[in-house]
């Protein structure tokens, strides 16, 4: 009999979207996978570029327990952060996950959790100096798993997290499955996806989009 698993996402409000909605895409389409998200208080919880409120009905101290935590980045990690009840509640999560997992700068609320200590781990390019302030090893790396704790860099990586997630959780045939469902075959028009690729004046009009 197919086990249940329970993958919760918090959202608070000034969430980055794509942080949120690309791995819960993805991890939707787990055979036997609930995707659900959590908040504060529960109501609408707007987004970064304010256009897309979403409802979500589910305090967070409501759950005890979850098999998946996936925290989302944008501007709410400064809510979640400044939280000390939803930090203990992402500690308490953390204890009885069997994977704890983050998205942009979703990984400095790991670290503020104190979960990152010693591991190495990966936040949008721009939050570099604050993940290392946790105690964290910052590695470019798109996706890093460190055990049963994985982070994604910047909003787009969820996906790709996501997918390795939903292979870990079943098998690679099943996550292969859901990539091509989802047509997740990414051909960008410009090769400046990193800052690694970025020319300096792609970097400097970039470092005011946030």
């Amino acid at each position: 009999m197919l086990r249940l698993m329970d993958i919760v996402i918090p959202l608070f409000d000034n969430f980055e979207p794509l942080d949120a909605i690309g791995p819960y895409e993805i991890l939707g389409y787990v055979p036997g996978a609930t995707v659900r998200f959590v908040t504060a208080e529960p109501g609408l919880v707007r987004d970064a570029l304010g256009s897309l409120p979403v409802h979500v009905p589910t305090g967070y101290a409501a759950v005890e327990r979850c098999d998946v935590l996936l925290i989302p980045g944008g501007g709410s990690f400064q809510a979640m952060v400044a939280d000390s009840g939803f930090l203990d509640w992402v500690r308490r999560m953390h204890a009885g996950t069997r994977f704890t997992t983050s998205v942009c700068t979703g990984a400095l609320v790991l670290g503020a959790a104190g979960l990152l200590n010693g591991l190495t781990a990966t936040t949008h390019w721009a939050a570099t100096a604050d993940l290392e302030s946790y105690g964290a090893v910052y590695s470019s790396e798109r996706v890093v798993t460190q055990g049963r704790v994985i982070t994604a860099a910047g909003v787009s990586s969820g996906i790709d997290m996501a997918v390795r997630l939903a292979a870990l959780l079943t098998d690679e045939v099943t996550a292969q499955a859901i990539q091509l469902y989802t047509e997740y075959d990414p051909q960008p028009p410009f090769d400046t996806g990193s800052v690694a690729k970025a020319p300096a004046e792609v970097l400097e009009r970039a470092r005011t989009l946030g």
